[in-house]
């Protein structure tokens, strides 16, 4: 059914449905789509090879629903070898999304002889967001389709299966610095004991690949000898939490879903801030403190790339979730470990080497974007 939207209409058309048993069939599916009052409204119905369109119209009664403008039709279709594949979602998200990046994305499915099957716009502001379901026989090369497409045309993508379980508990799982935070934390300690531009050539070290994580967590940590544990609060109140971050555990607290830090910074800092976001799953690192002042040294194993992932494993059978129902989200080399064993991997801002790892990349500066790789819409995140 097609037409102008009316009151009724969907009453209408399934008492129409019902009448299908008397040539044997059986209703299949529905959907429906109304756009600025513009009414689609379909209704899939399994009958046996030998009823004509025309005995099925009657049965429906299907005449009596054209008027006002809506026009019923009845069309014989056959499956489709690739409507027996199974069904990925691709979600899409940029600050605007445009008809020619659409275009492009569509063409990329059709290419791999892939369909879709279903489109929701889940959110228009801040940014846009369209997921799709797309059923195609090889996900392998669907994937990978998009994915170029994806990247050459500027949008951050998600491809993941679907299914009931993306509305199943899960827990989600972020590092703190850039992600989670706006700032490093070790950058601000560094500040307060006047070490900053030693610690800065320590971590350009790191990233050039001359020392490993572990050997310049120490090195940077040992330029803070001596520093008064106070500072460890002044350095609380002055962390930034990323654009959308509160939203974000709001959102997932009222869905039922469990947050959770794993991180490279120091339990002394975050451990409060978290309470007071309700997050009561943490894992980082933590500072020797001997008579009030920090002795440049760790107390306890140091949570690196290896152990941000083993921290995402005990969180999740602490919860209870399957690590299909997990999420992670990071920036750095760090968190590649802990995206790759995660359910769904998400690269957040982050630099290629960690992009290539994840199954999908955000790169816009709101931490809740991440909602919609959930397929929770901009409507449901700002439910109350």
């Amino acid at each position: 059914m097609s037409g102008p939207d009316r009151v009724g209409v969907g009453s209408e058309l399934f008492a129409a449905l019902a009448e299908v048993t008397r040539v044997g069939g059986q209703l299949s599916d529905v959907a429906q789509i109304t756009i600025r009052g513009a009414l689609v409204l379909c209704g899939e119905v399994c009958v046996d090879e030998n009823v004509s369109e025309d005995d099925l119209y009657a049965a429906l009664g299907a005449r009596d629903i054209n008027r006002d403008g809506v026009v019923a039709t009845v069309e014989r279709v056959t499956p489709d070898p690739v409507q027996v594949g199974g069904r990925l979602l691709v979600t899409l998200l940029a600050t605007r999304i445009s008809a020619d990046q659409l275009a492009a994305v569509f063409a990329a499915i059709a290419s791999v002889g892939a369909t879709c099957e279903r489109i929701v716009h889940l959110a228009s502001y801040p940014v846009d967001c369209y997921e799709l379901v797309v059923r195609g026989l090889d996900h392998a090369t669907l994937r990978e389709a998009v994915a170029a497409v994806a990247q050459e045309r500027g949008l951050d993508l998600a491809v993941q299966r679907a299914g009931l379980h993306r509305r199943a508990k899960h827990l989600v799982v972020m590092d703190a610095d850039s992600t989670l935070l706006q700032d490093e934390v070790i950058d601000l300690l560094a500040q307060e004991a006047h070490c900053a531009d030693e610690v800065a050539r320590i971590t350009e070290r790191a990233m050039a690949g001359e020392l490993d994580f572990a050997e310049s967590l120490r090195g940077r940590v040992a330029l803070l000898e001596g520093l008064d544990a106070s500072v460890l609060d002044r350095v609380r109140e002055r962390l930034r939490l990323t654009p959308g971050a509160r939203t974000l555990l709001r959102t997932l607290h009222r869905l039922g879903y469990v947050p959770a830090v794993v991180s490279g910074g120091f339990v002394e800092v975050l451990a409060p801030l978290l309470a007071e976001l309700h997050v009561d799953y943490l894992e980082a690192n933590r500072l020797e403190i001997v008579q009030g002042r920090l002795t440049g040294r760790l107390a306890g194993p140091i949570v690196d790339r290896a152990g941000k992932a083993r921290a995402l494993e005990r969180f999740a059978s602490e919860v209870g979730v399957p690590l299909a129902q997990t999420v992670a989200v990071g920036d750095g080399a760090n968190d590649i470990d802990m995206i790759s064993v995660a359910g769904l991997g998400i690269a957040f801002n982050a630099k290629p080497v960690v992009r290539e790892h994840a199954d999908a990349a955000l790169s816009v500066p709101y931490l809740d974007a991440v909602l919609y790789f959930l397929g929770i819409s901009r409507e449901e995140i700002e439910t109350q």
